[in-house]
């Protein structure tokens, strides 16, 4: 039922609870950085509505770690439930909330030191933070980040691969843009070649533009092959990994089908053997009257 949702009734509630928990976790987390309430924790008070996300988180975390237990239980290996990438994240995401307690508490029995506070206050912003890995969660319920994750662990040459491209065009293009530009530019917007890097990066990218701009006509001209370049280095690795994406989606898709006839025909055995012993006790009962 935990591991498995598909698998019946049971499942598919466990899971929709998981994912409607992780929705509120995601929503709690949104609100908590209002202005507001960042207020009151620089000032080190909490008021109702502070308090009511602090239960609605607790909840949360509860029902998490009663999950984490349960899986943990059900595991055969325990080494290898440990070893697991979404295992890990979950324990990273439970784990923050119970050391925030622990901070806490010592935080109210400690000394009053400037510097203490400053260290347990960046402590505190650092393990709330990493209650986002909550939204990783989801991959265990969802057939497309299932894929995703399993895409990017087939795929990690095309991407060294993308990279790689990427990072040439980038150590050719940066230099001589910078070269240009302080040459025949009035205005010098780029400063140094590290810091065209970024621009490289946006451009090839084709992200867009923003702090710096090519404005001398050899410059454009640059930016412009920059632009089409990047197109088309991007273009070669992502042809394969998305056709290693849809054969990844099929395979999942087929070994869940899988499993969804395996517990029908487990099911189905279960169903006829019932129905085998039923006939078997009224064969006994028609022959003890005929007797």
């Amino acid at each position: 039922m935990v591991e498995r949702p598909h698998s019946g009734l049971p499942g598919k509630i466990f899971a929709c609870l998981s994912v409607l928990f992780v929705t509120i976790t995601a929503v709690t987390l949104s609100i908590s950085t209002m202005p507001a309430l960042r207020e009151e924790e620089d000032k080190g008070t909490c008021s109702r509505r502070c308090y009511n996300i602090f239960i609605v988180e607790t909840v949360c975390v509860a029902w998490f770690s009663l999950e984490f237990s349960l899986r943990f239980i059900q595991d055969r290996s325990k080494l290898s439930f440990l070893r697991q990438p979404l295992n890990l994240i979950d324990l990273v995401a439970i784990l923050p909330y119970y050391i925030s307690l622990l901070v806490d508490t010592s935080q109210g029995s400690a000394g009053s030191g400037n510097s203490y506070l400053d260290k347990v206050g960046l402590v505190l912003r650092v393990l709330r933070a990493l209650r986002i890995l909550y939204v990783m969660r989801l991959a265990r319920h969802s057939l497309g980040l299932q894929t995703l994750g399993l895409t990017a662990r087939r795929c990690t040459r095309e991407f060294g691969l993308l990279l790689l491209f990427l990072c040439v065009a980038i150590a050719l293009y940066s230099p001589l843009l910078f070269l240009i530009e302080n040459e025949m530019a009035t205005a010098q917007e780029f400063s140094s070649v590290p810091a065209t890097y970024w621009w490289a990066v946006i451009t090839m990218t084709t992200v867009g533009y923003g702090d710096m701009v090519p404005r001398s006509l050899p410059g454009q001209v640059v930016a412009l092959s920059s632009i089409l370049s990047g197109i088309l280095l991007m273009a070669f690795p992502v042809t394969s990994i998305f056709h290693t994406f849809s054969r990844s989606y099929v395979e999942l898709k087929q070994e869940q089908q899988r499993a969804l006839q395996r517990r029908a025909r487990f099911l189905l055995r279960g169903r006829i053997n019932e129905l085998g012993s039923e006939l078997s006790l009224e064969s006994d009962a028609l022959f003890d009257i005929r007797r």
